[in-house]
């Protein structure tokens, strides 16, 4: 998680399967040519499943991003 910045996700290739929430309760397939927002504080995890390379151009809204991150290990096994 991200405590204390948005991103934005722009997929150029490939996809990426995407869990995201309080308990990751919901999910999205985020493919070529589609943009993926995430706030401030929102849970998520990301992993491409598919096998092939994906790519991405992804913008954050904190140049510091990393003093931010949050990791939720608890979260780790309601995504098997």
């Amino acid at each position: 998680m991200h405590e204390n910045h948005e991103t934005a996700i722009y997929v150029l290739s490939g996809e990426v399967h995407t869990w995201y929430g309080d308990r990751l309760e919901h999910q999205i397939v985020v493919k070529a040519g589609d943009l993926f927002y995430i706030p401030a504080g929102v849970p998520h995890l990301p992993a491409n499943l598919s096998g092939a390379p994906s790519s991405a151009v992804i913008a954050r809204t904190d140049p510091n991003e990393q003093e931010s991150v949050v990791l939720l290990p608890e979260l780790d096994a309601l995504v098997a």
